[in-house]
């Protein structure tokens, strides 16, 4: 017998009924997005490896550690992308989207690929939810994105109290050094207590040690300097009036001052929402982002205002309450099944059912005979509103059977008069 293939670690097949659950998520997401005048772009799956070495930064794990590289035939490094920020910038750059309009408001929605421990939640083929906004440099653009990320998750159903908002500012590349050298400082006194990668990531880029996963660097770094006691006084206003605006908008949030994000191109406002409903656990971060308003020109573009978020499908999927197991409840139910209960009924029903179909009557047909009984509950599986039962006498008659299962009535109804009557009765 031959070997059973599987599949890539980390890297899941979607069946049915799940995949409803996405398509519901996915709509929500694409109807609150819409309301804020955001359009979809689409990138390539596969980039060239230098480009997110220049955005995402060398020193981060993303990098270093998870991203799936290879030299193509052409002998040119390209990577499956990690995250979805950098192609997009790559695209504003690439088409001169700043000739077209000021404003650039675009999402996304697809895979990311990282070579991580594949955990509930933390898979190596996930799916993200992106949005970036080029041109906007004011705070309210930034305490905007955050709302509509809130709005995003109370559409698709978690509730306002399940999830936290954190917001933090990283202030002005000029303004870090002097947190730089307060934070090597503090971080140099209890080097010992720091494991192998922090110590070499102090000496190569010492905020990535804030975000450290290892537990005894986390307590570590929680009585380290913080960055907003090194902020000017401009960025220092900058991010009030950001959250001055996230209250007028009805945002609940909090200020952590620690919080860092695992990628390098990020300034000024950045955030994360944590849910703590559903069957996340400890991977509860759902969602993250903030301003990158360097990153435009360091790849080759003008200079340019921008900020993003991704929002991780999978995770949000396991903060979603779920109406049953499996997602079946979000899966459209069945409108007709055709029982048919010879061969000369299938050839009369097939037409007929062709006819509802492109009524845009959703229509399933019993190809493989069978009993009336068997094909009934068939159709009961498939949550069938009504069955349209076909044998000789109604091939013979041209008057059909219309049972609706949901009421337990049956009724005869003449061909010419079918349409209009399973419109009727679906209403």
């Amino acid at each position: 017998m031959a070997e059973v293939p599987a599949s890539v670690k980390g890297m899941n097949d979607l069946l049915p009924p799940e995949v409803s659950k996405w398509h519901f998520l996915e709509e929500k997401a694409r109807s609150v997005l819409d309301a804020f005048a955001y359009r979809e772009v689409r990138t390539p799956i596969l980039e060239y490896t230098s480009l997110f070495v220049r955005s995402v930064g060398e020193v981060t794990d993303v990098v270093e550690k998870q991203m799936y590289t290879f030299d193509d035939r052409d002998g040119r490094s390209v990577s499956l992308r990690p995250e979805g920020t950098a192609p997009a910038v790559r695209a504003f750059i690439g088409n001169s989207q700043w000739t077209r309009e000021p404003v650039t408001k675009w999402y996304y929605l697809g895979p990311m690929f990282r070579h991580e421990r594949a955990q509930r939640g933390r898979l190596r083929q996930f799916h993200q939810l992106g949005a970036e906004v080029f041109g906007v440099a004011e705070p309210t653009g930034d305490a905007e994105m955050i709302a509509m990320l809130v709005n995003i998750l109370g559409e698709i159903g978690i509730p306002r109290g399940a999830f936290t908002t954190t917001i933090n500012s990283l202030g002005e590349p000029e303004e870090r050094p002097a947190y730089r050298e307060a934070l090597v400082t503090y971080l140099r006194a209890h080097e010992a207590q720091l494991d192998e990668d922090s110590r070499r990531r102090l000496e190569l880029n010492p905020l990535r040690v804030l975000d450290s996963k290892s537990p005894e660097v986390q307590a570590l770094v929680a009585s380290a300097p913080v960055i907003l006691d090194h902020l000017g006084e401009g960025s220092r206003a900058r991010f009030g009036r950001v959250q001055d605006t996230l209250t007028a908008l009805g945002v609940a949030f909090e200020v952590d001052p620690r919080l860092v994000r695992g990628l390098d191109y990020y300034t000024s406002t950045i955030f994360e929402i944590k849910v703590t409903a559903g069957e996340l656990g400890a991977q509860n971060t759902v969602c993250g982002g903030g301003r990158y308003d360097r990153l435009v020109e360091s790849l080759g573009g003008p200079k340019t205002p921008a900020m993003g978020f991704g929002l991780g499908l999978e995770r949000a999927l396991l903060a979603m309450p779920d109406v049953d197991a499996g997602g079946a409840g979000f899966e459209p139910g069945l409108q007709v099944f055709i029982a048919t209960l010879d061969a000369a009924a299938l050839e009369y029903a097939l037409p007929i059912g062709h006819r509802l179909r492109l009524a845009g009557i959703r229509t399933e047909i019993e190809h493989r005979g069978g009993s009336l009984k068997s094909q009934l509950k068939r159709a009961d599986k498939l949550r069938a509103r009504l069955a349209l039962i076909v044998g000789e006498t109604e091939v013979a008659t041209r008057r059909l059977q219309v049972k609706d299962l949901a009421a337990g009535q049956q009724h005869e109804v003449a061909e010419a008069d079918l349409l209009p009557r399973l419109h009727a009765l679906l209403d």
